[in-house]
C-alpha cells in the first residue's frame, strides 16, 4: 500500500488501537429520574448498560433497591457484547405511591447451590383461546383475540367495571371539494370503520410488566364498501400495583393519498353508569396547565334554589351527595326540570386554541362552554360509587387536530372517545402539493433541483407506506378522583416518568460508543464551544415554539434552512423545508443528552425519534426501510434512501428505554432495506456508467450513506441477538471485509453488493479493482463515523482484516489536501466540503493513532474551514416584532441552518471527547 510520508511515520511509531474490554466493571448502577422526581408513578421500563465481559446472562441476577427499600424487578436482556456478555439490560419496576429520588440496579452472581425463591407476583396473566386477562392487583383487563373490541373489560380491584368495548374508530372520505362552492358538485363517498383484530399476543415474562400486543386493520361498517386497510398495532403496557395502562398506537397509511382521506381517527371506550344517579355522575375535561372543567351530568350548583352546602360541595368535589331526602325540598322535588348534559366535546384544532361545548342530547343545540389555548388532553367520565375511566393523549395539543368526546353520559353506558385526528378538522390531505410542473424527464428534474432544491419524480411523492405513532394513557378509578390527582395525571401525560443511568456510567461502559464524553470546560476554547452547543439547543427549542412546528404529521421535526428575506424558515420551497434527519441532527441531540442528562433535551430527542422513524420512512411496499429526503411534504421528495431511515438514529432511544418495542419493530424493518436496491437506484438520475438495477443481481450501493445505514441495522440486530442476528452478523462482516479488499477502500465510493452472497465487490466503473477515487461530502455525515467506531470496537481483534485501516485512511485523507491525496490514490479528491463536520474524522484518527498532528488538524478544520465559525454572533438572537413577521416576538438567527448545527454539534462533541489535546487554550 502506498502511503504518504506523514502517515508512514505514524504507522511506524504506533499501531492502530485495538478495541479491548474496558477496565470499568461496575455491578451496581444508580438510576435517576429524567427531570424531577415524579409525583405520580404508575410503573416504568428503562435500560442499563454494562461493560464488556462484566456480566453474563446465565450467571447474573438483577435486583432493585432504592430509598424506599427493595422492590420487585423484572429484567431482560436487550443487547449483548460480541463475547455474549450483557451490554444492555432492560428492567420494569412496579407502580408505587412512595416514589424515591433514585433507584439502584444491582447485578450479582446467580446462585446455583440454592433453589431460587419465587418472587411475590402482584401481576397475573391468564390466556385462553378467546382472550387474555391481566390482573395488576389494582385493575383487571381483558383483551379479546377476535372481533372489533380490543379491550372488552376494565375492572377495578373494588369490583367496578369502569370500561368496556374499547375499540378503534375511523372515518374517511373519497374526495375533497376544491372550495365551498364546489361541494355540492363533488361526488364524495363517506365511510366509517372500526378495528378488526387479526392477532393478539402477550409477553412471556410478566412478573412486573405485561405487554399485550394487538394487530389488525380497519374494517368498514355495515352499509359501506371499502377494503380493510390502515394496518394498526396497539401495545398495552400494564404494571403491577398500577391502575393505569400505557398504550402505544401505531398505524401505517396504505391507502391512496389522492382518494383516501382520513377524516377521523380515535379510540373509544364505554363507561358503565347504570345505577349511578345523574347528579353523582361526573365529567372532567382538562384545560391548560393542569386546569379542569368540573361538571356533573345533572348539575345542582348555581340553581335558583339551594339544595344545601354539603350537597353542592360533594358534587363539585366528585363525591357522593348526601341522600336526596336530606336536600332542600325546593330542589329535590324539582329535579326533573333540571336538564341532564349528555354530551361534552373538546376540540384542539390548532396548537393555540381549543373549544369545549356540551349539549343535552343529539338533535339539540350545542352550548359553548369555553375556549382556551392548549388543553392537556385528559378527560374523565364516571361516578362517585361506580367509578370511572380517564383517557389522555401525550402531547395532545402538539399533535393537533385532536379531540376528546364524552357521550351518552346520561344513559346506562356512557362513552369516552379520544380523537387522535379530530373529525371536526378538515380531512387529512396527503395529496402532492404541486402537479409536477412539467418535470417529466430526468433532465428537467435535475434542472428544477437547481432552483428549488427539490428532487422531484412522478409517482414518488406518495404517502403510501408512512406511519404514525401515538402514546395514550388509561386510568381506572373506583370513585371519581380529585381534581388535584387529575392534575398529576395531566403532568404525567406531558412527561411520563423516565429513568436513566448517570452519563458517566453510560460513557465508561462504551455501550453507546466511545466518541462522546461529559462537557469539557477546562480550556477556554472548549468552554466557548460548550456555550455554543447550549445556545443551539435553546434556539431550536425556541424555534419549535415560535414557529409552531406542531401538528399530526409534523410534531418532532423541524425545518432545514432559513429564508432571511421573509424572516421565515423555507417551509414552502422544495428541498429546504422539513429536515427529515438531513445530516444527522438526531445524532447530535442524542449525544448532547447523553453527555448532559438534561430532561428537556431527552424529550426533544424522543419526539424527534418518534417522528423521523415513522412519518419520514416507508414501512411497507417496495420502499420498505427507506426514508424520504427533506422537503415541503415529509414524503414528497423522490430521493428514497436508507440514509434517512438510518437505524443509528433510533439506537440510543431503543436501548435507553429498555428496548422500546415499537422502535424495535422499526429497526427490524430496516433489515430488508438492502432488497430495495434491486428495484430502486438512488443514483438513477446522474449515473453515467450504464448500470441498472435488476432483482436477484448484485446492486450498486454507496459505501457511505447506503452502507452505513445498512451496517447500523445489521450491527444493532447482532447486538440485540434478534431473530436474524446471524444473518446480520454475516452481512456486516462480509461487506466490511469486501470494502477493506477494495484497492482504495472507502475512497472507492461505491461497490457492488450481492445480497445472496452477502458481500461487496468493486463497482461497475472498476470491475478489475484497479482503484477508483469517488468520494462524496455526504458519505460520512449520515452516521458512518459513529457506526464504524462502534462496529470496530464491537469486533475487537476479530474485525475484518484491513477494515480499521481502510477507515483510518478515509479519516486521514479526506482532510489531507490534494498533494497527499494524489500521492496515495493517484488523484486528488474533488467535491471536498463540510470540512467542519469532517473534523470528527481527524479526531478519531488522532484517538486511534496518537498522531498529534491530527489533533491540531481537528481544530483547524473545526474553527477555520466551512461551517459555523467563532466569528458568528453566538448567543445573540434578534427578536422580530411588528408587521415583519406573522407572530411578533419570534427570535431569528439568520446564519443558522440545521445542516450546519448538526455537523457543528457532532464535530464539537466528538472533537472534545477524542482530541481535546489539540485545543490551543
Amino acid at each position: 500500500m502506498h502511503v504518504s510520508p506523514g502517515l508512514a511515520a505514524v504507522l511506524g511509531l504506533a499501531t492502530i488501537a485495538s478495541a479491548k474490554p474496558t477496565n470499568y466493571s461496575a455491578t451496581s448502577v444508580q438510576i435517576n429520574w429524567i427531570g424531577d422526581t415524579p409525583g405520580y408513578f404508575p410503573g416504568a421500563s428503562f435500560g442499563v448498560p454494562w461493560s464488556e465481559g462484566a456480566l453474563y446472562p446465565n450467571s447474573t441476577t438483577f435486583s432493585l433497591s432504592g430509598s424506599g427499600g427493595n422492590s420487585s424487578l423484572q429484567s431482560w436482556i436487550t443487547g449483548y457484547w460480541r463475547d455474549g456478555s450483557i451490554k444492555w439490560s432492560g428492567h420494569a419496576i412496579p407502580a408505587t405511591e412512595s416514589v424515591p429520588d433514585s433507584f439502584t440496579i444491582n447485578a450479582s452472581p446467580k446462585s446455583v447451590s440454592k433453589r431460587s425463591v419465587p418472587q411475590k407476583r402482584d401481576l397475573s396473566v391468564e390466556e385462553s383461546g378467546d382472550g387474555i386477562t391481566v390482573d395488576t392487583g389494582k385493575v383487571t383487563v381483558t383483551f379479546p383475540k377476535a372481533g372489533s373490541v380490543l379491550v372488552s373489560s376494565i375492572e377495578t380491584a373494588g369490583g367496578n367495571v369502569v370500561g368496556t368495548n374499547g375499540k378503534l374508530v375511523l372515518s374517511s372520505q373519497s374526495a375533497l371539494a376544491n372550495d365551498v362552492e364546489s361541494r355540492t358538485n363533488t361526488s364524495v363517498d363517506y365511510f366509517n370503520f372500526e378495528s378488526n383484530i387479526e392477532e393478539v399476543s402477550v409477553s412471556q415474562d410478566t412478573s412486573v410488566r405485561a405487554l399485550v400486543t394487538t394487530r389488525g386493520q380497519f374494517r368498514v361498517l355495515a352499509g359501506g364498501e371499502h377494503n380493510d386497510w390502515l394496518p394498526f398495532v396497539v401495545r398495552f403496557y400494564l404494571y403491577s400495583n398500577s391502575n393505569s395502562i400505557r398504550i402505544v398506537h401505531s398505524i401505517v397509511f396504505n391507502g391512496d393519498g389522492k382518494k383516501d382521506f382520513i377524516s377521523g381517527l380515535g379510540i373509544r371506550f364505554q363507561v358503565p353508569l347504570e345505577g349511578e344517579e345523574l347528579y353523582n355522575r361526573h365529567v372532567r375535561i382538562s384545560g391548560s396547565d393542569g386546569g379542569f372543567l368540573t361538571e356533573a351530568v345533572k348539575g345542582i350548583t348555581g340553581l335558583r334554589r339551594d339544595p344545601g352546602t354539603a350537597v353542592k360541595v360533594a358534587q363539585y368535589e366528585g363525591k357522593s351527595t348526601p341522600d336526596i331526602s336530606t336536600w332542600d325540598t325546593r330542589v329535590s322535588s324539582r329535579m326533573h326540570w333540571i336538564p341532564a348534559w349528555n354530551d361534552f366535546s373538546l376540540r384542539q384544532l390548532t396548537s393555540d386554541g381549543f373549544q369545549i361545548k356540551k349539549r343535552t342530547k343529539a338533535g339539540q343545540s350545542w352550548l359553548d362552554v369555553s375556549t382556551g389555548p392548549r388543553s392537556d388532553g385528559l378527560a374523565y367520565l364516571g361516578g362517585s360509587t361506580k367509578g370511572g375511566l380517564a383517557v389522555g393523549l401525550r402531547n395532545f395539543w402538539k399533535q393537533f387536530p385532536t379531540g376528546l368526546d364524552i357521550s351518552n353520559a346520561a344513559t346506562d353506558n356512557g362513552e369516552i372517545t379520544l380523537w387522535l385526528y379530530s373529525p371536526e378538522a378538515g380531512p387529512l390531505d396527503l395529496r402532492p402539493y404541486h402537479d409536477g410542473l412539467g418535470q417529466d424527464t430526468y433532465a428537467k428534474q435535475l434542472d428544477a433541483l437547481e432552483i428549488t432544491y427539490e428532487d422531484y419524480e412522478p409517482g414518488f411523492d406518495t404517502p403510501t407506506g408512512i406511519a404514525k405513532t401515538h402514546e395514550i394513557f388509561l386510568h381506572a378509578f373506583d370513585a371519581t378522583p380529585s381534581s388535584d390527582h387529575l392534575g398529576l395525571l395531566s403532568k404525567h401525560l406531558d412527561e411520563p416518568p423516565a429513568l436513566v443511568a448517570k452519563s458517566d456510567h453510560i460513557q465508561q461502559t462504551r455501550a453507546l460508543g466511545s466518541y462522546w464524553a461529559a462537557p469539557h470546560t477546562s480550556k477556554s476554547q472548549a468552554a466557548a464551544i460548550e456555550k455554543n452547543l447550549e445556545f443551539i439547543i435553546e434556539y431550536y427549542k425556541g424555534q419549535i415554539e415560535g414557529r409552531r412546528w406542531y401538528g399530526f404529521l409534523h410534531y418532532g421535526d423541524f425545518m432545514h434552512t432559513y429564508d432571511v428575506d421573509r424572516h421565515v424558515w423555507r417551509y414552502d420551497i422544495g428541498g429546504y423545508a422539513w429536515d427529515n434527519s438531513e445530516l444527522s441532527p438526531d445524532l447530535f441531540f442524542w449525544l448532547y443528552f447523553l453527555r448532559t442528562g438534561r430532561a428537556d433535551v431527552y424529550r426533544f430527542a424522543e419526539a424527534l425519534t418518534r417522528h423521523t422513524g415513522e412519518v419520514d420512512v416507508y414501512h411497507t411496499g417496495d420502499w420498505k426501510g427507506l426514508g424520504t429526503r427533506h422537503g415541503v411534504l415529509h414524503f414528497a421528495d423522490s430521493a428514497k434512501q436508507a440514509r434517512i431511515a438510518q437505524p443509528q438514529y433510533r439506537k440510543y432511544f431503543y436501548f435507553l428505554t429498555g428496548g422500546d418495542e415499537r422502535v424495535g419493530e422499526l429497526l427490524e424493518e430496516t433489515l430488508d432495506a438492502d432488497k430495495t436496491y434491486g428495484i430502486l437506484d438512488a443514483h438513477r438520475k446522474v449515473r453515467t456508467d450504464g448500470w441498472k438495477p435488476a432483482p436477484g443481481e448484485p446492486v450498486s450501493i454507496s459505501l457511505g450513506t447506503d452502507w452505513a445505514a445498512l451496517a447500523a441495522g445489521w450491527l444493532i440486530e447482532w447486538e440485540r441477538r434478534g431473530s436474524r442476528w446471524q444473518e446480520a452478523k454475516e452481512k456486516l462482516t462480509n461487506t466490511a471485509a469486501g470494502i477493506a479488499k477494495l484497492k482504495n477502500g472507502f475512497v472507492t465510493g461505491e461497490g457492488l453488493y450481492d445480497i445472496e452472497k452477502k458481500s461487496i465487490s468493486s463497482p461497475p466503473t472498476d470491475p478489475d479493482n484497479a482503484g477508483v477515487v469517488d468520494i462524496s461530502h455526504l458519505s460520512a455525515v449520515f452516521g458512518e463515523p459513529e457506526v464504524l467506531s462502534e462496529a470496530i470496537e464491537y469486533w475487537g481483534d476479530d474485525a475484518p482484516e484491513g477494515l480499521p485501516q481502510a477507515w483510518l485512511d478515509y479519516c486521514y485523507y479526506y482532510g489531507a489536501g490534494g498533494v497527499e491525496q494524489k500521492a496515495r490514490y493517484g488523484s486528488s479528491f474533488s467535491g471536498v466540503s463540510l470540512k467542519q463536520g469532517h473534523a470528527r474524522l481527524s479526531a478519531y484518527y488522532y484517538q486511534q493513532t496518537g498522531n498529534s498532528t491530527l489533533a491540531a488538524r481537528t481544530w483547524n478544520e473545526f474553527f477555520n474551514t466551512d461551517g459555523l465559525g467563532a466569528d458568528k454572533a453566538w448567543g445573540v438572537t434578534t427578536k422580530l416584532n411588528g408587521s415583519a413577521v406573522l407572530l411578533p416576538g419570534v427570535e431569528e438567527v439568520s446564519w443558522i441552518s440545521t445542516n450546519d448545527i448538526a455537523q457543528y454539534g457532532l464535530s464539537a462533541i466528538q472533537g472534545l471527547a477524542l482530541a481535546s489535546e489539540g485545543l490551543a487554550s
